[in-house]
């Protein structure tokens, strides 16, 4: 930060030459040596009282007061004797330096200053990290030749200033050495005095302007100069006043706003004196935080008048930027304050509540806590839990709030009493209730639903529906979680669901210890707490894929969390106390029970969900997922028409897996694209409400032809779907319900399916069955005339002629049947992931002659497959060589049996007596 040299070193000065030589410095002295009639015209101007306080600058330029006193005031002096003027003498000798004058200094060193140019009657530190450079410097001040210039930097060309940080700049002037110092260097800079030199650190005050004329020497820099003077000014200018006014009522606002400059500005202000103009532009340009290239501006400038208007730019600026400081501190210290004052009547507050008994301290409002929230439970509770409570309660209020056991312990106190002790909800063994809830939710599986029945009327019997553990086994999308929702409902318990899919970790069953930062309890306690409730039916999702890691194994834990015998005393890690979970029944849902552990099985009661049946699917898709999906999507019924033959043949030839999951993400494709349609027709028919009758009649002219187009292209599909069974069931219902889709097709369009079939049957009575067609759409185009507002809205049909748009080419296809099977060739079963199949299995004879009976395989068949065939070949020729001895066929006939799907993945070992009977048919052609 700069600093103002103040004169309050010669006050010092004068006080002290004040007490020693009172006469020399009295009223009137004539004796007086020429520094102290200086110092005495500092005290009184004017012959009066003295004042200090006077400003005075260490260096001053000629014209400023500060000249060196006239040759005939020095004779005068010489000619006076007396002990006094030896004193004095001495005393002045002390003071008065007798080193060459500042502007004597023509050549001088240059120190590069990276940061702000240097003003005169300023003093700055500096850092000087180049060692010739320092001893330099040092050698100079011991010759008593303590003067160098300063110079501000240039930017680096092409670079950024603002980028560059403090460290790097410093880093980088040292880096500069001869010319390339020189020319980085401003002309005008400052003859400044070093004052003191502390290891690294230069002290400079500044004296007068410097120009650089010419470079003397590269290392250390040195340079010849100029000295500049200000040019002549009128002091008595009103505009240079009036100017002069201005920066000072400024500095005095800044004064004012900001506490940054105000020891300097008020120095300055209270001992202006006499006008300097200069030095007041100076002074103002000097504290101003403003860049240094408008500060190099006001070094540089010597028109007094110029140099006070760019000094006043700079300090408006400045005060400006402190109004936003300003600003910005208010707004900081209300804040602060108003948070300070509401945190003091807080306090106030809580004192006064504590002083009435009202509030209690944090550790009494959490012991309260969990006392009011176990004493509904209390009655039920078990006496070892209670005990522990007690015991936990009394230890809290023992800990420190601050400490990390207090934490531990709070939350520990929270599990124990949120958990339901002996809070059970009612249980409905109402058959005919549950029957409904299973009837409502699913179609189909009759045995399951038989099976959950023979369940609920056990627990009736029973009077509790405990000691059972059933596991739901089947594929995917059969709905084994949704029928473990339905027994819930059906039992009136709450429900809960988390799955063990690739859980590894021991802990996620039976907890963790509280030793550990962070420990939580089991999924089981879990569950207790969520539900409310201390029988609830569990699900447990996934158990053939439960995981093993270093954390234990997952499937052990669980023995004692099912096992009947075992989880009346469940003890999780965390609570460290004996929960009762006898009460809770438990369904498991499996896909595949092999992958189950046999000690887990064991105590598992498993009901499998073999999968849906088509007429299954059928209704599942019409009254569950085709209803749900409409409303999902925001469809109307009346906006839309889904055939039963494209619902079969979605099913048949796009989902032939066990469950309806993939059924259902079909039908969600189908209804999306529908929404799609009816979302830009509906942006059609908004933009072209003012139809005209032309164009209405063109379009239910395009509707009608476009719908005996469809009839027709679905009959015509029909004709190429008779080799199929599926198909032909699909062009029955199709037909069925050709009169309904046609008739509800458009809202707006009379044509009848029985007009068109009398036109194709008869041509005689062509234009009487067309008249009430005619007479409709006459009927129509004046409404459309009429209303404006009205709409022509089409609903949307998907059949089987247009389902392909919708999802797609068919992933499978019909399988073959042949109405008289070739010789060699049988059709067996094969059981798949999807369900079951038709196999074919294909002989022929490729080479016949004597002795040369083989077999040879083809269709990828796997190593059983390929015995199969192998044991079939032999029972086959051992059956022949019985019933036909004479018959040489498998001993002269080499054979070629070939399976066409063979590289399906499918089950199929038991295709032996498939193979025997193809050979056997080839053998007795």
């Amino acid at each position: 930060m700069l600093k103002v040299l103040s004169s309050s070193f010669f006050q010092g000065r004068l006080q002290s030459l004040s007490t020693r030589f009172p006469a020399a410095l009295g009223h009137g002295g004539e004796g007086r040596s020429p520094l102290l009639r200086v110092l005495g015209s500092l005290r009184n101007p004017s012959g009066g009282s003295p004042v200090f306080g006077r400003r005075v600058f260490f260096c001053s330029e000629p014209g400023d007061g500060s000249d060196p006193p006239p040759a005939e005031d020095a004779s005068a002096a010489a000619a006076e004797g007396g002990g006094a003027e030896e004193a004095e003498s001495k005393a002045s000798s002390a003071i008065i330096p007798t080193n060459p004058r500042p502007e004597d200094y023509l050549t001088v060193i240059a120190l590069p200053l990276p940061h702000r140019p240097l003003f005169p009657g300023f003093y700055m530190p500096i850092y000087v990290k180049d060692p010739k450079l320092l001893a330099a410097l040092v050698e100079n001040r011991k010759r008593s030749v303590a003067y160098a210039g300063a110079f501000l930097l240039k930017d680096e060309p092409g670079a950024d200033p603002t980028l560059v940080s403090g460290s790097e700049t410093e880093k980088n002037i040292y880096d500069l050495k001869g010319k390339e110092l020189f020319k980085r260097l401003h002309e005008v800079g400052t003859l400044a005095q070093i004052t003191s030199i502390q290891g690294d650190q230069v002290v400079l005050i500044g004296h007068r302007r410097l120009r650089i004329t010419e470079m003397v020497d590269e290392d250390p820099l040195t340079v010849k100069v100029d000295h500049l003077k200000e040019k002549p000014y009128n002091k008595d200018d009103d505009v240079i006043k009036a100017t002069s006014f201005e920066v000072i009522s400024t500095l005095r606002d800044v004064l004012k706003t900001s506490s940054l400059w105000r020891d300097h500005v008020q120095t300055y202000t209270q001992h202006i004196g006499d006008f300097n103009y200069p030095r007041l532009a100076d002074f103002g340009a000097a504290i101003s935080g403003a860049n240094k290239l408008l500060c190099q501006q006001v070094l540089e400038e010597l028109d007094v008048y110029k140099r006070l208007k760019l000094t006043l730019e700079l300090v408006k600026k400045e005060m400006e930027i402190s109004k936003i400081q300003e600003s910005i501190a208010k707004a900081i210290e209300e804040k602060i304050s108003g948070e300070q004052r509401r945190y003091l009547l807080n306090e106030q507050l809580k004192a006064i509540k504590k002083e009435l008994g009202l509030e209690t301290d944090d550790k009494t409002a959490l012991s309260a806590k969990f006392r009011e929230r176990l004493e509904p439970n209390r009655e039920r509770c078990p006496p070892h839990v209670l005990q522990v409570i007690d015991e936990e309660l009394t230890k809290l209020q023992l800990l420190e709030a601050s400490s990390s056991e207090f934490n531990v312990t709070r939350n520990y106190l929270d599990w124990l009493t949120s958990l339901p002790w002996g809070n059970y909800s009612a249980e409905n063994f109402d058959v005919d209730h549950a029957q409904k809830i299973l009837d409502e939710d699913h179609y189909g599986l009759s045995d399951v639903k038989e099976r959950i029945l023979e369940f609920i009327a056990v627990g009736k019997l029973r009077g509790t529906s405990q000691g059972k553990i059933i596991c739901l086994s089947g594929p995917p999308g059969v709905g084994k979680t949704s029928i473990g929702r339905s027994i819930a409902r059906a039992l009136n318990r709450k429900f809960y669901r988390f799955s063990v899919g690739g859980l590894a970790d021991v802990a996620e069953i039976k907890g963790h210890r509280r030793t550990y930062i962070g420990a939580m309890p089991g999924k089981m306690v879990q569950c207790l707490k969520n539900v409310g409730t201390a029988n609830p039916l569990v699900l447990i999702d996934e158990i053939d894929k439960l995981g093993r890691g270093h954390a234990g194994d997952p499937a052990s834990a669980l023995l004692e969390l099912l096992d009947p015998e075992q989880n009346a005393n469940f003890l999780d890690h965390y609570l460290d106390v004996p929960i009762d979970l006898s009460k809770v029944l438990f369904v498991c849902t499996a896909n595949v029970i092999e992958m189950i552990p046999n000690p887990l099985l064991d105590r598992m009661e498993v009901i499998a969900l073999a999968g849906y049946i088509t007429d299954e699917k059928m209704h599942i898709a019409r009254d569950y997922l085709e209803k749900s999906t409409r409303e999902a999507c925001g469809i109307k019924p009346d906006q839309v028409q889904v055939t039963d033959a494209a619902l079969l043949a979605l099913i048949e030839n796009y989902c032939r897996e066990a469950g309806v999951r993939n059924l259902q993400k079909q039908i969600e494709k189908i209804y999306r694209k529908i929404a799609l349609q009816l979302v830009r027709r509906g942006v059609t028919n908004e933009s072209s409400s003012d139809i005209s009758i032309q164009q209405a009649a063109v379009q239910i002219s395009g509707d009608r032809s476009k719908e005996s187009g469809d009839i027709m292209g679905d009959e015509q599909a029909g004709r190429n779907m008779q080799d199929s069974a599926s198909c032909e069931k699909a062009n029955e219902i199709a037909s069925k319900e050709a009169d309904e889709s046609s008739a509800q097709k458009l809202a707006v369009e009379p044509l009848a399916e029985t007009d068109q079939m009398e036109t194709n049957t008869s041509t005689d009575n062509s234009s009487s069955s067309e008249q009430p067609a005619i007479l409709e759409d006459n009927k129509v185009l004046d409404s459309v005339s009429g209303a404006a507002a009205s709409e022509v809205v089409e609903k949307v049909v998907v059949d089987v002629s247009n389902l392909a748009d919708f999802v797609g080419k068919p992933v499978f296809h019909a399988e073959r049947i042949y109405d008289q099977t070739p010789i060699g060739v049988v059709m067996g079963l094969a059981w798949t992931a999807m369900g079951g199949s038709t196999l074919y299995i294909e002989t022929t004879q490729v080479e016949q002659g004597e002795g040369k009976g083989a077999l040879h395989l083809t269709g990828q068949l796997g190593d059983v497959m390929k015995e199969s065939a192998q044991i079939a070949h032999t029972v086959a020729r051992a059956i022949l060589l019985e019933k036909e001895p004479e018959n040489q066929f498998f001993a002269n006939s080499r054979l070629h049996l070939h399976v066409p799907a063979g590289a399906t993945p499918k089950d199929g070992p038991s295709a032996g007596c498939t193979m025997i009977t193809s050979m056997l048919s080839l053998a007795n052609e």
